[in-house]
């Protein structure tokens, strides 16, 4: 199954439109028990989230995944730092690619394969304001093209 493929859970919709995304890498994600009870049940956020290299291995913040409902005191703090797995060649090429100045490391996408919870995180470098307004014109044009192909075909 190529990358970034299965039952998708949560997407960031945001990175793209706020970030250029250079390269992407699946990642395994160290869960609790209640916490990937509550992603099945698609009760995840990723839009404020972002990755953090610390001590040689990759750490996920602010990713809010809700409590479980019938988790009772076994549940888990909703915004608790979580570790990715990634190889250590891959964490070594992420590492040097921000200390550049402008990358960071954002999740786009949570998503389960073959029963095990995986993020699909983005080598990312940020916008500039006039950039979004030239994705949003590119967006309305093909937009625009598409509504006037099918007003022809339909005629």
């Amino acid at each position: 199954m190529p990358r970034g493929e299965g039952k998708l859970v949560a997407q960031n919709k945001k990175a793209r439109h706020d970030y250029h995304i250079e390269e992407t890498f699946e990642a395994g994600i160290v869960l609790q028990g209640t916490e990937i009870k509550a992603i099945r049940a698609g009760r995840i956020n990723l839009k404020d989230s972002f990755a953090r290299v610390q001590n040689g291995e990759l750490f996920l913040h602010n990713m809010h995944v809700s409590p479980y409902e019938q988790g009772n005191r076994y549940n888990h703090d909703p915004l608790r730092t979580r570790k990715l797995l990634l190889h250590k060649k891959e964490i070594a090429k992420l590492l040097g690619q921000t200390k550049e100045q402008g990358y960071s490391i954002v999740p786009l996408k949570l998503y389960l394969k073959n029963g095990f919870a995986k993020v699909l995180i983005g080598l990312a470098k940020g916008k500039k304001n006039y950039d979004k307004r030239q994705d949003l014109k590119k967006k309305d044009a093909k937009r625009e093209i598409e509504r006037a192909f099918r007003d022809r075909q339909k005629a």
